[in-house]
This record gives structure tokens, C-alpha cells and sequence, in this order.
């Protein structure tokens, strides 16, 4: 389980809006200075959506002039699309960061939503965010099966059953639907085709750092993987601190990295990284690293010159600009979708991030206050549609859909085992990274059970 890291992140916000409200208030006297109105940011993605029910909230950006907060949730209507607190409204505390359950709603009707924050000067609003409640409750068929892996830790090829997996970690999927596994501690690349059956892709099976070809090259606990538009396999060696790239026609060599931990930008070997683990790639061939112990998001060029896209290296939960303002904490997994823009799973932080092409840095859902929501996030994929699949450690496959709106796709929250069946039987026991194909098939890497598991999935 994560550490939780609640007090420091809550005392640095406070301390700099106690700063900010210092120059409204006893700093600067002027009465046009001292009614400032409060402000605060929006959740963008809704959970527990059902037919009548719905869970958002937000976080205060700006105390304004005063700390006599007198109530912050929520404000929403169906046909107000800058809903206000004469609305309908939740009152949810005073809490700087604040959740808001939501009950009373209308089944299959869009709803607009954002968050406020009332203190005596006025209220101030977020974001605006707009929902539509389901028909019914019924929104997604599961079934859970294992491809691969027969949950006792070795290495073994074989069909189904008949293959071991000491550790998988990573996984990633090809054109042709064949997905490939990180199997840390064999130190090796594993392919298993779309019938389960599973040989030994790269990797010598020593622990080492060389590349070479497949059969000779050397990896030290091989995580995070991403194959970019020609085929070519990116992997996230967190042992070596490096980044690998294996050609479609088998020749493995090192990207970037000198094996060495540290924090260093520049071109291949040059270039350091503090045990990388997310990897993903975008259409234009750049590839994107979290890299955990530095608490950044890394971008390699396709020539292997590395820059950080985002995060000081302070841990902390920071929006803004990427590299000079935006903080994270143990980034651990990183997606992109069509347009570019970089998912973030910010274990730390029990937050998922976003940030753009040009590294601006915002916070979709996710706080350490809001721990029973998310709990340990891991692994994320991106369909070609935009939906989002997220690994939770604690046992569970989460589900965004391109409305926003979250749903435990499959599993129990902390809860662990190994049971194949359906959504609400199926167990895991700390799933971490996870892959979709163009049919939708979702594979996971199944961490303490060896396995690989495939769910097949139909949302409504």
C-alpha cells in the first residue's frame, strides 16, 4: 500500500493560500482588496453514477479575502448550463478539499454541474461539467479469464496453464493482438499470443545491461512497455534506470539511460532516470516516461533526446505549468490518447493527472483525502475511442468512459485472491499494468498471482 502523504501536500496548499489570502487581507488594507471573492476547481470525473445518484466534489483554489468559509459542494441543474447555488446543491463542509454525493437525479438526463465556495465577500465557482445519469443500472457485462500464467512463480513456456511468470509487470499489445509481458524478476520480454500461448521474446535471462539481439540482450527488472506506429517495443527498465527500444526485426539496444540513478537530461546514454516505470509512446514517435523516483514525467525524441514534460521532482500534487510549477508523486503510469495529450496514474498522489502536449498540468480526479475512491492506482491504457483503463493495486480494473464518469470495471477493493468469472466475482491480487486491443480485449498483468488475465467487456 501507498504511504499516505495527506498532511504535508494539505499543510504546502494551505500554507501558500494563508500567503495569498495575507496580501488580500492584513497585508493590504484598501477595501476594493479585501472583498475577494473564493474560487474553486471542478472534478472532472464523476463516479458512482447511477440513474438517480452521482459522486463529484472539488478543491479550493482561492480562499479569497476571508478564512470564514461558509459552506462549499456542488451546484447543478438539467437546464441551467452555469448552474449557481439557487440551483440544486450539496453542502459538503469547509474542507479545502471536498467531496459531494449527489442524490435526486433524473434517470438518462444530462446534468450540468460545477463546484463553489462561499465565504463573506461572495461565491466563487469551478469548472463546469456536464453528466448524463443511465437509463438503468446495468451498465457493463464482464468476463474474467487467464490467458496465461498458472499463479506459481517461475519460468516456463507453454499454453495457458502450462506457462510461469515470476513477477509480471508490464504489458503492452500489438497490431496483430499478440500481447507481451514484462516478467521482472526472470529478468526477461515474454510474448503470448491471442490462444495463450507463451514463448520468451527478449532477454538472455541474466540480469544485465547490453543490448544485442533478442536472444542475447541483458535486462534488470524489465516494467513499463509501449510499442510506437512501426512496431518498434519501447521498455522501461527500472533496475537499469534506462529506457530499451527493439526493433521489428529483433535488434535491442539502449535508448536512453546509463544505468546509473540519477536525474540528467540530454541525448541517449547521457541522460538519467530514477527507477523509470510507465511507458507509452505518441503518434508522432516521442516517447513518454514516468519516472517515478524523480517524480517527473520524461520525454524521449524518437533520436533519444531526452527533456522533462513535467514536474519539479518536489513530491507533492501541484497544477501548472509542467516543468517549473506542476509536482507529482511516484508517477507510476503513463497513457496517451489521439490528440497527444499524457495520462498520468500519480500513485503518491492517489491522483490521475493530466497533462498536455506542451506540459500543462491539471488533476482529473484524485486526492490522498479521497483514498477509498482511487486507492492505489497502477497501469492505464487508452482505447482509439478515449476510454480509460486503470489498474488499482488493491484489487480492482477500473473503467473512465468518454463521459467522465468512473466504474469498477471488475474486482473488489481491497480485496485480493484469484477467481476467474465475472464482474463482481472475479478476484486479483495487485494488478498493475494493463493493455486494450482494437476489439476491446483488456489484459492485465496480475502482479502476485502470475498470471495474465483478459477481461472482455460490453458497456451500455
Amino acid at each position: 500500500m501507498i504511504s499516505n502523504n495527506f498532511y504535508p501536500i494539505k499543510n504546502t496548499l494551505l500554507a501558500g493560500l494563508v500567503a495569498l489570502a495575507c496580501v488580500y487581507t492584513s497585508c493590504n488594507k484598501s477595501s476594493d482588496v479585501e472583498n475577494v471573492i473564493p474560487s474553486a476547481s471542478t472534478t472532472t470525473i464523476l463516479a458512482n453514477v447511477t440513474p438517480t445518484t452521482a459522486l463529484s466534489g472539488g478543491t479550493i483554489t482561492n480562499l479569497g479575502s476571508s478564512f470564514s468559509l461558509t459552506a462549499t459542494g456542488v451546484c447543478y441543474s438539467a437546464t441551467n448550463q452555469t448552474p449557481s447555488i439557487t440551483d440544486s446543491k450539496t453542502s459538503d463542509g469547509t474542507n479545502y478539499v471536498f467531496k459531494s454525493p449527489i442524490t435526486g437525479l433524473t434517470p438518462n438526463t444530462t446534468y450540468y454541474l460545477r463546484a463553489y465556495i462561499q465565504n463573506d465577500a461572495g461565491v466563487g465557482y469551478g469548472n463546469v461539467v456536464r453528466f448524463t445519469t443511465s437509463a438503468t443500472t446495468a451498465d457493463t457485462t464482464v468476463n474474467v479469464t487467464t490467458l496465461a500464467g498458472n499463479g506459481t512463480p517461475g519460468l516456463a513456456n507453454g499454453t495457458g496453464t502450462a506457462a510461469s511468470f515470476n513477477n509480471p509487470q508490464g504489458i503492452a499489445v500489438d497490431a496483430a493482438g499478440n500481447v507481451y509481458v514484462s516478467d521482472s524478476f526472470n529478468h526477461l520480454i515474454r510474448k503470448v499470443t491471442p490462444a495463450g500461448v507463451t514463448t520468451t521474446f527478449a532477454g538472455s535471462g541474466t540480469l544485465g545491461f547490453s543490448g544485442g539481439t533478442t536472444a542475447t540482450a541483458q535486462f534488470y527488472s524489465p516494467q513499463g512497455l509501449a510499442f510506437d506506429g512501426s512496431g518498434n517495443l519501447y521498455v522501461a527498465d527500472q533496475g537499469n534506470n534506462a529506457v530499451y527500444k527493439i526493433t521489428s526485426t529483433g535488434t535491442v539496444s539502449i535508448l536512453a539511460g546509463t544505468g546509473l540513478a540519477g536525474y540528467v537530461n540530454g541525448a541517449g546514454t547521457t541522460a538519467r532516470f530514477n527507477a523509470p516505470q510507465g511507458i507509452a509512446t505518441d503518434a508522432t514517435g516521442n516517447i513518454y516516461v514516468a519516472d517515478r523516483n524523480n517524480n517527473m514525467i520524461r520525454k524521449i525524441t524518437s533520436a533519444g533526446v531526452v527533456s522533462t514534460l513535467a514536474g519539479t521532482g518536489s513530491p507533492a500534487l501541484t497544477d501548472g505549468d509542467g516543468p517549473t510549477v506542476a509536482t507529482f508523486n511516484r508517477p507510476v503510469g503513463v497513457a496517451t490518447d489521439a490528440t497527444g495529450n499524457i495520462y498520468v496514474t500519480d500513485q503518491g498522489n492517489v491522483a490521475l493527472r493530466k497533462v498536455t502536449p506542451t506540459g500543462v498540468v491539471s488533476t482529473l480526479i484524485g486526492n490522498t483525502a479521497t483514498t477509498t475512491l482511487l486507492n492505489n492506482l497502477s497501469g492505464i491504457a487508452i482505447d482509439a475511442q478515449g476510454n480509460m483503463y486503470i489498474t488499482d493495486q488493491t484489487g480492482r480494473i477500473l473503467f473512465i468512459n468518454t463521459q467522465n464518469i468512473l466504474f469498477t470495471l471488475a474486482g473488489k477493493v481491497n480485496t485480493t485472491g484469484f477467481l476467474d468469472g465475472s464482474k463482481t466475482t472475479a478476484l486479483f491480487s495487485s494488478p498493475t499494468s494493463i493493455a486494450v486491443d482494437a476489439s476491446k480485449n483488456i489484459y492485465v498483468t496480475d502482479y502476485n498471482n502470475n498470471r495474465i488475465r483478459k477481461l472482455t467487456a460490453t458497456t451500455k
